[in-house]
């Protein structure tokens, strides 16, 4: 008779699942997470801004009037820590505010000529280590890369994502980024 085989255990069985190669990809999620958001963190200091300001200019300038609630669920922090961000990147002329025409309750933002040229900068020096690291890894690990990202983020992030659409490289109506 033939033993039924137990999924767990033969899923624990495989190099990449097993607790130390687990623990060796958060490592690296860690050190490329720090590496990463350093190449910016050097120009927002200069400025006297952090990383949220960074990932509000980030999503704001990917989505020209976006609303508050909108990028509240985004962010995923408090109000209170929002509206600090946005008083700074307002204050000093990133972002700019509009009522909404529908709800005028509403405060739709938008980056200004100098928050586009300041996203801009801070998505260059970014772009740099990951152009690097494509390069390094090779065009066949892009989409392993994606897929990866993709398992480790919630449903609504998956969401975001697909309603943005497919990443520029794949899609054929839009240039490539040069690499």
């Amino acid at each position: 008779m033939v033993e039924a085989k137990n999924p767990a255990a033969a899923g624990s069985s495989l190099l990449f699942l097993r607790e130390e190669e687990i623990r060796a990809a958060q490592d690296l999620l860690f050190f490329a997470y720090r590496d990463f958001t350093n190449a910016a963190d050097v120009i927002l200091t200069e400025l006297g801004l952090g990383r949220a300001h960074h990932r509000a200019l980030h999503f704001i300038g990917h989505n020209p009037g976006i609303t508050v609630t909108e990028l509240l669920a985004i962010l995923r922090i408090t109000k209170q820590s929002l509206a600090r961000v946005l008083g700074a990147l307002v204050g000093q002329g990133y972002v700019s505010q509009a009522q909404g025409r529908a709800d005028r309750r509403q405060r739709l933002l938008t980056l200004t000529v100098a928050g586009q040229a300041l996203e801009r900068r801070l998505f260059e020096r970014q772009r740099e280590r990951l152009v690097a690291a494509y390069r390094d890894a090779g065009p066949a690990s892009v989409e392993g890369f994606r897929r990866v990202m993709r398992g480790i983020m919630d449903e609504a992030a998956r969401a975001y994502m697909d309603r943005r659409g497919p990443a520029r490289a794949h899609n054929k109506d839009m240039p490539a980024t040069p690499v």
